[in-house]
């Protein structure tokens, strides 16, 4: 259902629209409605946050929060007239799809919050997915069947360019395996920094048909 990005590199942290512009809405409503939106997205500028309003009227409510759900934006605002007449706006995760209704007098500061709070849940989530999926292997059968259970693996390596690539074409199987599953070999993704363990002497590269030490622990994953 399109992209869920992080708040911090969100070009549009918050979207803002207004709703129930109806034919048979009086216009002095209408009017109301569409000057408490830009009222309060001059709020969440004011206060540092990235906001937008959509104001265009040739598109509904729900063809809106269709685009702006694909675009990825982290919070959308939506203002009726019955949320204008109540001082509040119903507040859109898009990391989880849940809604509330926030009060607009303090709005600039519950955006904020909301925003911190997404940061740290997609990141939570995605470090428990990365720890769940990573594995540490020394065997080279056991290399080929983490990396058809779609793991991510941490293996001791030579450092060659050369081995890398037997790796590579080694690692990879037949199409036909499986439908739809990745079938290209294994690449280095990076060195980590933080190494799973401490290299000991005689640990050799995890490729069987390399003699040669290895340097440090690679990570290893397919490409999809």
């Amino acid at each position: 259902q399109g992209l869920v990005l992080p708040p911090r590199i969100a070009s549009v942290q918050a979207v803002i629209i207004p709703c129930g512009l109806t034919a048979t809405l009086p216009d002095e409503e209408k009017t109301k409605l569409l000057n408490t939106c830009s009222a309060l997205e001059g709020k969440l500028k004011d206060a540092g946050i990235r906001a937008k309003g959509d104001y265009r009227d040739n598109y509904s409510p729900g063809w809106k929060f269709n685009h702006w759900e694909l675009k990825g934006v982290p919070i959308r605002l939506e203002v009726g007239p019955r949320d204008v007449k109540a001082g509040q706006a119903v507040m859109v995760r898009r990391d989880t799809g849940e809604k509330n209704s926030v009060n607009q007098a303090d709005i600039e500061d519950i955006i904020q919050e909301t925003l911190e709070r997404i940061h740290h849940d997609m990141y939570n989530k995605a470090k428990k997915e990365l720890h769940a999926n990573m594995a540490v292997t020394h065997s080279w059968s056991e290399f080929n069947a983490l990396l058809d259970k779609q793991k991510i693996i941490q293996a001791p390596f030579c450092g060659d360019g050369t081995c890398e690539g037997k790796i590579k074409k080694d690692s990879a199987r037949d199409q036909d395996l499986e439908a739809g599953a990745p079938s290209m070999g294994a690449k280095s993704l990076c060195i980590p920094f933080d190494q799973p363990m401490e290299l000991t002497a005689d640990t050799k590269c995890v490729y069987p048909e390399c003699d040669e030490p290895a340097k440090y622990y690679t990570l290893f994953g397919r490409s999809y």
